[in-house]
């Protein structure tokens, strides 16, 4: 029955199976730890890496207006998800919400959504870290082939081409590296994200504190380049379409929430460090941002290492901050993965729990308490993307795929405050309904801007998801099957 694509779960049964956590998973985040895993995936590939992509083929130096703009519209989304993440302590992200408020049709749209967000989001990262990690060994005289050193496609303004190489090697070994510290357990791996989150923000801190005094005021004019009469490529439709593009940078916040069951006081801690993430993290993009194209010019800032090529570039009296920067970079990285390959994992661990994917998502591991297979199976297709396919394109799925959670998760909050007026709420979103319908507009209107191939790939996803979930989700959704026995 078609009623039945809509069949919701109720805050009640949520809040009770986050009690009860008969998954099995450990309490072990705080506010601190919840807060550094949100700063150690926001500051990534967005600054470390795309800023110089989106500034080189959209936006020019006005790329600072661009991250501006994003933080506006994940602001507005951050406030939302802020108060489901008070309200629904369950691993699941914006997939859980939407359970909860639309039903389970949407909830499936929105969960495939979001498996497609964090597994190119994982890719995108990893090939970032592969050209820094080159960037540092080639300093000391190490060159790896360029063929096991990049992917063997490219993709720009002009379409695909081939590179003649076999896969990129780098990428693929630290995805598998991070697989196997996730296995061992959420601990061991936050206690490595809360160092390399540390190192991070010092070396972004010593790249503006530093590079500031190697500007050349000349790199900012224009400021917003003329555009060249196609849409997206610089002027004000390049600033809105490179918002698009780095707009996944931010996706931090939603992978703090999919930990809502790994955390000690998940009601109070998951909305304080969303919105400290957001904050810290929107000052020191637009900072880097500011900097970098002051040092390089943005027609050459496309390539995977764009802070280590400004580094470089501004002579000897940097010279000793190089190896800092990029073997930081490298370290800060690395902590983007595990945020985002735990976020990937996590949602299949949900997904799976209510029979929309196969049971053996929902296994944990007998010593380490961690869901093994679901970490294991999305290692190897992460791996597999990150050495096959080029960070441009990566960059665009993740943006789609993000907006379109962001924008589910605003309307969501409506939903919610019209079907649950009385629900006891941690954290309220402020000045509803003009936050979620501005923030559903926001990023809407960055969807918009994307390339038209980017909306294409999307619906060839979903089209896949769609096949998933009518084949096997809706004939094995545990809702569903609780529904009919009631019934009896």
């Amino acid at each position: 029955m078609i009623k039945d694509l809509f069949i919701k779960k109720t805050l009640a049964q949520l809040d009770e199976e986050a009690s009860s956590n008969k998954y099995g998973l450990k309490r072990h985040l705080g506010l601190t730890n919840l807060t550094l895993l949100g700063i150690g995936s926001v500051i990534g590939a967005g600054i470390f890496v795309l800023t110089g992509t989106a500034a080189q083929m959209h936006a020019g130096p006005a790329i600072v207006l661009s991250f501006i703009l994003s933080a506006i519209g994940c602001l507005l989304a951050g406030l939302c998800y802020a108060e489901f993440a008070s309200m629904i302590p369950l691993s699941g992200s914006a997939y859980t919400y939407g359970y909860a408020t639309m039903g389970e049709l949407f909830a499936w749209i929105i969960g495939w959504d979001l498996v497609l967000e964090y597994l190119f989001a994982t890719s995108t990262v990893a090939v970032g870290w592969s050209g820094y990690m080159l960037s540092f060994l080639a300093d000391y005289g190490i060159y790896i082939p360029t063929s096991l050193a990049q992917a063997p496609f490219d993709f720009d303004q002009h379409g695909w081409h081939v590179t003649g190489a076999f896969f990129n090697f780098p990428a693929v070994l630290i995805v598998v590296l991070v697989t196997i510290l996730l296995v061992v357990g959420i601990k061991e791996s936050v206690r490595f994200n809360n160092i390399a989150v540390i190192i991070k923000i010092i070396i972004v801190l010593l790249f503006i504190g530093f590079g500031i005094s190697h500007i050349h005021p000349q790199n900012w004019v224009p400021f917003i380049p003329k555009n060249t009469g196609v849409w997206g490529q610089y002027g004000w439709s390049g600033i809105l379409t490179g918002s698009g593009v780095i707009f996944f940078a931010y996706i931090g916040f939603d992978a703090v929430s999919t930990t809502s069951q790994e955390a000690i006081n998940p009601k109070r801690d998951l909305p304080l460090s969303i919105l400290f993430t957001l904050l810290i993290c929107t000052i020191l993009y637009v900072g880097v941002s500011f900097v970098l194209t002051g040092i390089v010019n943005y027609k050459d800032l496309n390539v995977s290492a764009p802070i280590a090529l400004a580094i470089d570039r501004s002579g000897a009296e940097l010279k000793w901050l190089s190896p800092y920067i990029k073997l930081g970079t490298i370290a800060g990285l690395s902590s983007v993965i595990i945020v985002t390959l735990l976020g990937q994992t996590r949602i299949f661990f949900s997904m799976a729990h209510d029979g929309l994917l196969w049971k053996c998502f929902t296994k944990t591991h007998a010593k380490f308490k961690t869901p093994h297979y679901s970490t294991l199976i999305t290692g190897f297709f992460t791996a597999l993307i990150a050495g096959l396919l080029p960070i441009g394109l990566l960059g665009e799925l993740v943006s789609i795929g993000t907006l379109l959670a962001f924008i589910i998760v605003c309307i969501g909050i409506l939903i919610l405050r019209k079907t649950d007026p009385d629900a006891p709420r941690a954290f309220k979103t402020p000045w509803v309904p003009f936050v979620p319908i501005l923030g559903a507009f926001v990023c809407f209107i960055q969807m918009l801007a994307l390339p038209a191939d980017t909306w294409l790939r999307l619906f060839i996803w979903m089209a896949i998801g769609f096949v998933i979930y009518f084949g096997y989700g809706r004939k094995h959704s545990v809702a569903r099957k609780l529904r009919k026995s009631s019934k009896k």
